[in-house]
């Protein structure tokens, strides 16, 4: 496939999934080539200092370096830059940053070797991803500390996954070659690592909320809660998008329900059934405006400095701060925590033995214990959700001698949004798990024909129960159920 123009999320998604090979189109290559030429003309024809290309780096900045070792200054810019520690990042998180950082470097305001793309194509076309760790970025001046671990294989160092296992990136070192002034720190500046969380958070993030609304629609049978909050009407009074679509897609999964023409008792509903659209249509808004920063940001710039072969200017400007992206990170995270928020009160409210339910969902409660401790385990986490939605944009710290003295941390912001996706898919989890076994205990009453083919679906990875089992390895299946309907 190529790729150079602009790109939609969805697509950028679609070729990490499917891993589909991809190349530069004519047009990226020209505006790559074009702008590299500019540059190398420049050292040559001028004796001015430029930031990053013959000076030093941060506080250096006014370090002048001769011209016969600028390609040893780009070298040393990937050894030193790369210390990052703690986890190692899912590989498909690498696979998105480095597609994200060929779209930049080709966008022909870089300075960059056409060659230097194709490395970075080939780590990703080969499956030779590098190892990339989640702390040592400051979001400001780029993620420079995962990108320089994900551009140390292109001279033969750092590790790379091979057959599962961290490898010594030193066989493929008969492949690598000089990087040329400027390229070290065009590949370790840029906002590649945030993003690339961001786009993963997004992506499946918007895929969340429909699954939400589906077994929101699944335990509001097996509650013997009412259509009503779904109507239509209520919702276009108040004129939220997000919150008509949910309510919208709730209401059509219910209205043919014959459980749903039985007299109801109740006048009202908990609020985790009744407010589930004003809710989950919040989380709605949030995710699709973070969409909309994170579209811009895959097709943006963001290495320095800026490089304009036009107007004949080298910028040093900072399009690689990354307070857009931290904001919308914190932003996600919030609103990713609220749906599972409200579905861990929905799985309470389940198990609580109201509306001719038994308690804890089990035929023998008192010897049996049901699936008591399963709404524990989503309330746990559900709490530290809410801990990791303390938001990092907030923060900063002053670094390189107070040159860099204001960051935006959202790399953290990165790091702690995915974690909540994490911990929202294991709750979601849970309360399928709980709603099947509630609508179990509606038969012979029936849902609709989409919510009994939900509960089919998901009864051919977790059986009903009769009496306690080992709950973890059910729990593993409910979020491998989730995730299967995310991979549609």
């Amino acid at each position: 496939m190529e790729i150079g123009g602009h790109i939609l999320i969805q697509e950028v998604q679609d070729i990490i999934s499917s891993k589909t090979k991809i190349s530069l189109s004519p047009e990226a290559i020209a505006r790559t080539k074009k702008c590299f030429n500019y540059v190398q003309d420049k050292i040559k024809r001028s004796e001015k200092t430029i930031y990053g290309i013959n000076t030093g780096f941060g506080s250096l900045c006014n370090t002048i370096i001769p011209n016969d070792e600028l390609e040893l200054l780009q070298i040393n810019l990937l050894k030193s830059h790369a210390c990052g520690t703690g986890d190692v990042i899912d590989e498909e998180i690498v696979r998105l940053m480095l597609l994200l950082k060929v779209l930049s470097l080709t966008k022909g305001h870089s300075g960059v070797q056409v060659q230097t793309v194709e490395k970075l194509i080939g780590l990703l076309n080969n499956n030779h991803i590098p190892v990339v760790y989640e702390q040592g970025s400051l979001g400001a001046s780029g993620d420079l500390a995962p990108l320089a671990h994900m551009a140390l294989p292109l001279i033969g160092l750092g590790d790379v996954w091979q057959n599962g296992a961290p490898t010594s990136a030193n066989f493929l070192e008969d492949q690598t070659y000089n990087l040329m002034a400027k390229e070290g720190l065009a590949l370790i500046n840029g906002t590649q690592f945030m993003a690339a969380f961001g786009v993963h958070c997004v992506s499946n993030g918007l895929k969340l909320v429909s699954i939400a609304n589906q077994i929101t629609a699944l335990s509001a049978d097996a509650f013997d809660a009412r259509i009503d909050p779904y109507l239509a009407c209520s919702h276009e009074i108040r004129g939220q998008k997000g919150q008509q679509d949910c309510a919208a897609e709730i209401y059509d999964l219910l209205k043919d329900s014959p459980l749903q023409k039985q007299d109801k008792e109740q006048v009202q509903d908990p609020y985790s059934f009744r407010c589930a659209p004003q809710v989950h249509g919040a989380s709605l808004d949030a995710l699709r405006f973070a969409e909309t920063i994170f579209t811009n940001e895959i097709n943006a710039v963001t290495d320095n400095p800026n490089v304009f072969p036009d107007e004949d200017l080298i910028l040093s400007a900072g399009n690689f701060h990354g307070q857009t992206l931290a904001i919308q990170l914190d932003h996600m995270a919030i609103a990713l925590a609220e749906i599972a928020n409200i579905s861990e009160r929905r799985i309470y409210k389940l198990i609580s033995g109201e509306r001719g339910l038994p308690a804890f969902l089990i035929e023998n409660p008192g010897v049996n214990s049901g699936f008591m401790i399963a709404q524990y385990t989503a309330a746990g986490i559900v709490s530290q959700n809410k801990q990791l939605c303390t938001p990092a944009s907030v923060d900063s710290i002053v670094s390189s001698n107070g040159q860099e003295d204001h960051v935006s941390m959202g790399a953290n912001a990165a790091t702690k949004c995915y974690k909540v996706l994490q911990n929202t898919i294991t709750v979601l989890g849970i309360e399928v798990m709980i709603a099947a076994q509630g609508l179990n205990f509606r038969r012979p009453g029936k849902s609709s024909e989409s919510i009994e083919r939900l509960h089919s679906a998901f009864r051919e990875q977790v059986p009903y129960i009769k009496e306690d089992v080992y709950l973890r390895e059910m729990l593993v299946n409910c979020r491998g159920f989730i995730e299967t309907q995310l991979s549609k």
